[in-house]
């Protein structure tokens, strides 16, 4: 699909009453709402704090599609960029909107852990990752998507996730601002044709995302764990497709990356509305680089501390602040980082580092504010998304 039609559509149909990082349901139920006079939207359960979690249903067509955000709170990108997409659903003056929901019935649950996304964390209510509660299945929202799945038996899942700054597309020094997984089934990881699909699917998102965002498409490990939503339905034989929502230049919000998951929603669904997926183009799947761990968010290169010569890495910390998410620089590594990146490189020149204030040592675990290289002050921002 072509990126400017995209770039187009999503300065149309952007929702624009959902921005940065901290995103809950309070956000959520005026859309839904909203969304309730035109479409079929229903609550379909409660979290283990009796918070409501809704299903979003869109289409009449024969091929059955289950997408849900925010299994862990903290990631909120997708569910941003699913309300974008949403909205151009809801363009009946729209082509591609016309032909997805005349191929498609599409099942949306854009928030599975309303607990999580309120206290903005990776947990549900009760400390348990419901991410890795596939089998036990001993939360209510756990069993509320394990009853949804049999219900619908789709023919394709969208396991819609965030990522971490410290991810590269490969070994390499650009950033995965989006990665994607067609989760194994099994311990040997085979192929299956349910995975071909998945990754036929992966590989039309990927060529979408390469006229924009060049060689910034990461695939995501495929390490297999029974306990993990997808690599469950891939065990059922469901073709699944996990997202993961990375970092762009200086996109903390993860606004920019919320284009690019829109992009790829919309490149990815309409394909499957239009096309007899056989997996026949899934070994374009594999030129994917898979995703490395060669990013820190600051590195300060080349200094002198206590007499030697280092590397110090920073890694922001996120923390919740009333209704705003706060990045705290913390030191996370002081070695040899030269096969390493930063989102932010300060070269240090072989000056001496100390901390602006002389009573804190510069070690891990240290938030790190200000710092002195020989008689330069140099700032880092505690910034708030």
């Amino acid at each position: 699909m072509n990126s400017k039609t995209l770039h187009s559509w999503y300065n149309t149909y952007k929702e624009n009453s959902l921005s940065g990082r901290y995103i809950h349901h309070d956000h959520l139920a005026p859309l839904l709402d909203t969304l309730a006079l035109i479409i079929e939207v229903k609550e379909i359960g409660t979290s283990e704090n009796n918070l409501p979690i809704h299903l979003i249903k869109l289409g009449k067509g024969p091929k059955k599609l289950l997408l849900w955000s925010q299994m862990h709170g903290n990631e909120s990108t997708t569910t941003k960029a699913l309300f974008d997409f949403i909205n151009l659903l809801n363009d009946t003056d729209n082509d591609t909107a016309k032909s997805v929901l005349e191929g498609c019935t599409l099942f949306i649950i854009p928030m599975l852990s309303p607990d999580g996304a309120k206290r903005y964390t990776r947990l549900n209510f009760n400390e348990i990752d419901l991410n890795r509660d596939a089998q036990n299945k001993t939360q209510k929202e756990s069993v509320l998507l394990a009853h949804l799945i049999d219900e619908i038996q789709p023919d394709f899942a969208f396991n819609l996730h965030g990522q971490r700054t410290i991810f590269s597309a490969g070994l390499t020094n650009l950033p995965a601002t989006v990665s994607f997984l067609s989760p194994a089934g099994d311990q040997k990881r085979s192929v299956t044709e349910d995975r071909k699909m998945a990754m036929e699917v992966i590989s039309k998102m990927n060529n979408t995302l390469q006229q924009c965002i060049p060689n910034q498409v990461g695939r995501y490990d495929d390490g297999f764990n029974i306990n993990c939503v997808g690599d469950t339905l891939a065990n059922k034989g469901i073709p699944t497709i996990l997202f993961e929502a990375g970092h762009y230049a200086n996109d903390y919000r993860r606004e920019i990356t919320r284009e690019y998951i829109f992009y790829a929603l919309v490149t990815s669904i309409d394909y499957i509305a239009k096309t007899a997926i056989t997996g026949k183009g899934y070994e374009d799947y594999f030129l994917i680089p898979e995703n490395g761990k060669c990013f820190y968010d600051i590195i300060i290169k080349d200094v002198v501390l206590n007499g030697k010569n280092v590397d110090i890495a920073v890694q922001f910390v996120e923390e919740l602040d009333i209704d705003t998410i706060k990045f705290v620089p913390k030191i996370v590594k002081i070695e040899d980082l030269q096969k390493f990146y930063g989102h932010r490189e300060i070269i240090g020149e072989n000056r001496v580092i100390r901390n602006e204030n002389v009573t804190v040592e510069i070690v891990p675990g240290v938030e790190l504010l200000k710092f002195y290289l020989d008689s330069e002050l140099f700032s880092i921002e505690q910034v708030k998304r």
